[in-house]
């Protein structure tokens, strides 16, 4: 296994304390042993008890396991051996002691057991779309197609009308209570859009100048009595657009695609079903993880690019980009968790995991779930022979794409090839972006990896750094003026920098 290096292991750690503690707690004299099988690190750390406290991590997920009563995960004492085993301190042995060797097992029971819901669940699906196929389309309309302007009556400047009835497979409104409930829900949000449309038009005719905090506070609450979670939350944030710079042109932005969501959701009987998916997720209608995880398997070898954390009221989310070597698809994994709680922390960034996705539906999927981790990957040995023919480091397009062979960086015996993730020119990176915005304009990030760019401070190959990105010195003193794959996010405000590789293929976080 390709050793991680100390960045990497350093962003594992659930804050700045902990950080701090495992720097201390890696010294190779708190270790009375410890040792790797290459799947799994091990060791016992003295303690101020009489007893040491028993340590692992299991480098295929990874997972952590730590006899110490910490409530933070993973411990300090996890992280430490983890600083260890990256500086070369942890010794190779042929076998782990049987506390780990029970743990480990137990890990792979319960790993089989879920593979085996995972594939009833789906083999459910398909049955329950083969019967659905053969029963026909049926004839269920939620009461909000007509009668008021939210509900699909034209309106002055609208463009004409649409039917509130859902596109073919889209309501996902079964027959019965649970028909009848959802459409509720529907008359609800229908309702609640309607009046967000008018809001955003007396904002506008009346002028910027006048938006308030407490307006759109007082909006977000209506909204969420509607229904509209998904919706609410947008207009809840409203209030930080305001307090950027250049305020007046960000909050008509925002004005406009809210206003295209809420006429979306009127019309989404003539939208094409994936669009309309999209309208109802971003909406607010739920997609649970059960129906996600049934869904349709992409199995690839996934770069994991760099992750984010954010503050979104009362929880911390986790936005961590994947992007897939065969087949160019970019994943974003979402995790929630109340503040001061721990995150998932099984994505390691600047590593590559052989694994199944599940994408959520919509236009333009991104966000998804790892459904099941394969066997772990290894760099090739370096005496491995480069083939005389290898394939372009990107496809040049989702067609080609899902029918690539493996990447030059994995057929090379190249190790530091083998760790960078393949990238792509500037144009090609806007050109993806564009056909994302094409098919969902309401997307706010995707993850890209430019290769051969030099950073600046105010911009990279010509594409502006986020305003809160700028001067990413770490990011040009890692390049020295000289060109470097380097993995970003892009948002409608600029680029915001994730990790990049230096001379060594080793991965420097960036976020």
């Amino acid at each position: 296994m390709q050793r991680w290096s100390r960045d990497q292991v350093l962003a594992l750690a659930p804050d700045a304390p902990s950080r701090k503690a495992a720097q201390g707690v890696s010294a190779p004299g708190r270790w009375s042993s410890n040792g790797t099988t290459g799947l799994v690190v091990f060791g016992e750390c003295r303690g101020s008890g009489s007893r040491p406290y028993l340590a692992c991590v299991d480098l295929t997920e990874p997972a952590y396991r730590c006899s110490c009563p910490s409530r933070k995960f993973p411990c300090k004492h996890a992280l430490g051996l983890l600083l260890l085993w990256s500086a070369d301190g942890v010794p190779e042995l042929a076998a782990a002691p049987q506390w780990v060797t029970e743990w480990m097992e137990g890990r792979a029971a319960r790993a089989a057991k879920s593979t085996a819901r995972l594939e009833a669940a789906r083999a459910e699906t398909r049955a329950d779309a083969t019967d659905g196929v053969s029963a026909g389309p049926t004839d269920d309309v939620p009461p909000d197609t007509e009668g008021s302007p939210a509900a699909g009556t034209a309106q002055p400047g609208r463009g004409g009308s649409g039917a509130g009835e859902a596109a073919p497979g889209v309501e996902r409104a079964g027959g019965g209570g649970a028909g009848r409930a959802e459409s509720v829900r529907h008359g609800r949000v229908a309702a609640g859009l309607g009046e967000l449309e008018r809001w955003l038009a007396d904002q506008v005719r009346q002028g910027l100048a006048g938006a308030a905090e407490h307006d759109w506070e007082g909006l977000a609450k209506r909204l969420i009595d509607a229904q509209a979670p998904g919706v609410a939350g947008v207009v809840s944030r409203l209030a930080r657009v305001r307090a950027e710079e250049g305020w007046p042109g960000r909050l008509l932005e925002e004005y406009a695609l809210i206003d295209l969501l809420a006429v979306a959701y009127r019309r989404r009987a003539v939208l094409p079903g994936p669009l309309a998916e999209t309208v109802l997720i971003r909406t607010g209608f739920p997609v649970t993880r059960e129906e996600v995880l049934a869904g349709p398997v992409v199995r690839d070898h996934w770069d994991v690019l760099g992750r984010r954390d954010e503050q979104q009221d009362r929880l911390t989310a986790r936005r961590v980009w994947l992007r897939g070597r065969r087949t160019g698809r970019p994943a974003l994994i979402l995790s929630f968790a109340p503040q001061g709680q721990a995150l998932d922390a099984s994505l390691v960034t600047g590593t590559t995991i052989d694994a199944d996705l599940t994408y959520y539906p919509g236009a333009a999927p991104l966000r998804a779930l790892v459904a099941t981790r394969h066997a772990i990957l290894t760099p090739p040995p370096p005496d491995t022979p480069t083939p005389d023919t290898t394939p372009s480091l990107r496809p040049t397009s989702r067609a080609t794409a899902l029918e690539a062979t493996p990447s030059q960086a994995e057929s090379s015996g190249d190790a530091r090839l083998w760790a960078v993730p393949p990238g792509m020119a500037v144009d090609e990176a806007l050109d993806e972006v564009a056909r994302a915005l094409a098919e969902d304009p309401w997307t706010e990030s995707w993850p890209l990896v430019l290769a051969g760019a030099v950073p600046g401070r105010t911009e990279i190959g010509g594409l502006p750094w986020h305003p809160r990105s700028r001067d990413p010195w770490r990011l040009i003193a890692v390049s020295g003026g000289r060109p470097l794959t380097v993995a970003v996010e892009w948002t409608p405000q600029g680029l915001r920098p994730l990790t990049t590789w230096d001379d060594e293929g080793r991965a420097v976080i960036l976020a």
